[in-house]
């Protein structure tokens, strides 16, 4: 195992659809024994619970950082979910953020709950601040809902940082002056990224924030060229055709990309047709179907390649202004070669302050 984790790094684990959840204990002790510092928990309404999952990567580790990305806030009491963060804070030593986001308005419709908008988020984030510093919450009434007595334990004094994977101007913005991390979405152009960590820290500043204060982590796909064809095929044509049927419409704003080429993804006969999300349904062959109607350069914001060309790629990310990457789609036995290349060639001082939670920033471990 390497002496120093390296806390600029993370990846997901249970990438794409798990055969089990037990996959992650596996994927955690791998990940910490080649250096990756962060581990990210995606939640899915089938063997993918966040809590579960969250305390089981706890337990099986020993100093790798731990944050969901995302759980909403609306699928949860305020109680039960400040108690899981206060849990997890406490049997991780610290290296745990609670991270949340907007998810999905046609899920939501469908499930009768609330949607999820910025003022309920933000006077959520309040919410779990006072409860961790041990306050007694009586007659809340705000966006978030209303609660006539909220309280954990008076005698908490908790800091327990919490991260937003944020997407639009809006959800940066809110990332910049409330919470302590910030992840951005896969497949972001360049001149996307840089905007968008220079949002997320200049709406720090604008709150009174060190802008420093707030780690902004790139969320980038990486599939070397040393895995198969179809699996390389699944995880950035699949991908990104499973994107553009939930929220096309974004992707292509953010980016500033064609929206006529949208238009025509979705009205081809075979897209229009499909039942599910195609990074998990489609065959090889549909995949490469589909890979004629989604532009090279739409797939180009990656790393892919050799381990030296991705590790390249991955460094980009810190020249646009990130603070940690994400090393996206691939459980840390598929990184393994491009983790090697990166730690033989890490710049050690750089990130030598680091702390292993990923929404803390430097110096306030």
């Amino acid at each position: 195992m390497p002496n120093q984790s390296m806390n600029e790094l993370g990846f997901y684990t249970l990438a794409g659809a798990p055969r089990s959840p037990r996959d992650l204990i596996a994927e955690v002790r791998e990940a910490e024994a080649l250096g990756i510092g962060a581990c990210f928990i995606s939640e899915r309404f089938n063997i993918k619970e966040a809590a579960t999952l969250s305390g089981a990567v706890g337990a099986v580790s020993e100093r790798i950082g731990i944050a969901t990305a995302a759980t909403n806030h609306n699928t949860r009491h305020p109680l039960v979910t400040a108690a899981y963060a206060s849990t997890m804070h406490h049997l991780t030593d610290g290296r745990f953020s609670l991270g949340l986001g907007r998810g999905i308005d046609g899920l939501f419709d469908a499930l009768g709950l609330p949607r999820i908008r910025t003022a309920a988020l933000e006077d959520f984030v309040g919410l779990m601040r006072r409860l961790w510093r041990g306050e007694t919450v009586l007659g809340h009434d705000g966006p978030c809902g209303r609660y006539p007595f909220l309280r954990l334990d008076p005698d908490f004094r908790l800091h327990i940082p919490m991260t937003f994977t944020a997407f639009g101007p809006n959800s940066l913005k809110l990332g910049g002056r409330a919470f302590d991390a910030v992840v951005l979405h896969t497949f972001f152009t360049d001149e996307t990224t840089e905007r968008a960590v220079r949002t997320v820290k200049q709406a720090a500043e604008q709150a009174g924030r060190d802008p420093a204060d707030v780690r902004v982590w790139s969320c980038f796909a990486t599939i070397g060229d040393h895995l198969p064809y179809d699996v390389r095929l699944k995880k950035t044509v699949g991908r990104m055709a499973t994107y553009l049927q939930a929220y096309g419409d974004l992707m292509v704003r953010t980016n500033g990309w064609d929206p006529a080429v949208l238009a025509r993804f979705r009205a081809d006969p075979f897209v229009k047709g499909f039942q599910g999300a195609l990074d998990q349904k489609a065959t090889t062959a549909e995949l490469e179907r589909v890979a004629a109607l989604i532009p090279d350069e739409w797939l180009a914001p990656a790393a892919t390649g050799t381990p030296a060309q991705c590790v390249a790629a991955i460094r980009r990310q810190f020249d646009l202004g990130c603070d940690g990457v994400i090393l996206h789609g691939a459980a840390p036995q598929d990184l393994a070669p491009i983790v090697a290349e990166y730690t033989r060639t890490r710049d050690h001082v750089r990130f030598a302050r680091l702390p292993a939670n990923p929404a803390l920033a430097s110096g306030r471990a």
